[in-house]
């Protein structure tokens, strides 16, 4: 689903319609193929994903992850004396070294 501009997932929406006008999910696949042949074939999941985070947010676009490290002091010190030791360790090697954690 990356290749899927704000605009196309928006193109998507519009192809499905609304009230007795709607189209299934099933019937905008052939649709979207027609009108852009060169784009990767869409499946139903990735309408479906479209259509509910529409549903949910009132928008296509991107959503950034929310997620984030959560470090205690003791693993920061640990991070920092390692970074010390080795100043060229890439960071999530250090993080997975450090055993850090999302949430």
């Amino acid at each position: 689903m990356s290749y899927l501009t704000e605009s196309l997932k928006i193109e998507i929406l519009m192809m499905i319609g609304y009230g007795d006008r709607a189209r299934t999910q099933c019937e905008v696949i052939p649709l979207f193929r027609e009108t852009h042949p060169d784009l990767p074939p869409l499946n139903q999941g990735t309408i479906s994903k479209i259509e509910a985070q529409y549903r949910e947010m009132g928008h296509v676009r991107k959503v950034p992850s929310k997620r984030q490290a959560v470090v205690d002091d003791d693993t920061k010190l640990n991070l920092l004396l390692a970074l010390e030791e080795n100043p060229i360790t890439p960071a999530r090697q250090l993080a997975r070294d450090t055993k850090t954690r999302k949430t």
